[in-house]
Order: C-alpha cells, then sequence, then structure tokens
C-alpha cells in the first residue's frame, strides 16, 4: 500500500495556535497543530496514543500499534513546550483514526482542530469520503463534523464501535473501505 504521503502530498497548512481554557504549570496554554510523519514523530504519536488507549482504555499495545503508522498521514497538537497532547492518523483508504487527546486537554477542541486538519487534506486531494470506526460513546464527537452513522454496532479491542461516514466531494470517486 502506497503511504498516504505519496498518494496526496503534503497536507494543506492549516498551523496555527488557539487559546485554550486548559490550566497548566504555567496558565493559560497556547496548543499548536502540526502535520507529523511517523519515522519523525514515533516516539511523540506513541506517547499519546499509550496513555489514551493502552493505558485509559486497556487496548493492547500490540492491537493499538498495527502496523498502518508508517503509511499514514498524522497529526499532532503540542503545548509551547512542544509537550504532545493530541494526535490523529489519515490512511490511504479515507480511514481517521487513532484519534486522541490527553485528559486534561479534552472538551477544549484539540480533538476537532485535528480531526478538521484530516478532513481539510482528503478534501482538497479531491477524496469523495473519509470515514472513521468511531466508538459508540464518542459518535457525538464526529456528528457535528457531518459524519453519520453507517454500520451496526461491532466490537473492536472489546469496546462498542460504529462506523461513520463523511462525504466530501460529490465529483469525486469514492473509496472504498476496507477494514
Amino acid at each position: 500500500m502506497a503511504s498516504i504521503a505519496s498518494r496526496i502530498g503534503a497536507a494543506p497548512n492549516l498551523s496555527g495556535s488557539f487559546r485554550s481554557p486548559c490550566q497548566g504549570k504555567t496558565g493559560m496554554q497556547r496548543i499548536r497543530i502540526r502535520e507529523s510523519s511517523w519515522p519523525a514523530d514515533r516516539m511523540a504519536l506513541e506517547t499519546v496514543r499509550c496513555e489514551v488507549f493502552v493505558k485509559e482504555q486497556n487496548v493492547s499495545r500490540s492491537r493499538e500499534f498495527d502496523g498502518l503508522d508508517s503509511g499514514a498521514l498524522h497529526w499532532l497538537a503540542f503545548t509551547p513546550e512542544e509537550e504532545p497532547v493530541g494526535t490523529l492518523r489519515l490512511l490511504p483508504s479515507g480511514q481517521i483514526g487513532r484519534a486522541a487527546v490527553l485528559r486534561a486537554y479534552r472538551g477544549h477542541g484539540v480533538g476537532s482542530r485535528l480531526l478538521r486538519h484530516a478532513i481539510a487534506a482528503a478534501a482538497a486531494h479531491g477524496w469523495g469520503e473519509v470515514w472513521v470506526n468511531a466508538q459508540y460513546a464518542r459518535r457525538g464527537f464526529y456528528a457535528p463534523h457531518g459524519f453519520i452513522v453507517i454500520s451496526d454496532i461491532f466490537a473492536d479491542a472489546g469496546i462498542p464501535h460504529q462506523r461513520m461516514l463523511r462525504r466530501l466531494n460529490r465529483r469525486a470517486v469514492a473509496l472504498r473501505h476496507v477494514t
């Protein structure tokens, strides 16, 4: 499978900061989102995903790191001190996944900003749709971003999920969903 970078090229530049009400050691934080790659940012990506999925949700490390990361496009959210606080990946199949934000930064728009970067990258390159296997309890996060439920409930890593789809461009050819 070709890497996402070779399929679509660089993602649109949506970098920038936003003012977060998250209080930390230094008070108000300015969170920065940037495109990243598995080879260059593996440690930061693993740090966030291990905390959220492996420690909090008891997903096995082998299941979390499924061998698809090197072919994906990734985004990272950072504090001004360069502490990684959120991540998300986009696979060549159009699947958005591994969306994770550290507990202290949830509810402040970090996940939405990461998701908008992935949607914009796919749309900028003419993809017809993107999809996510959303944890059942997190479907409400994706719905305001235009995702609709397209499957029955299924278990993944022992957690209930539903597939959700967002159409991007009616003129583009729809992607095939491969699970």
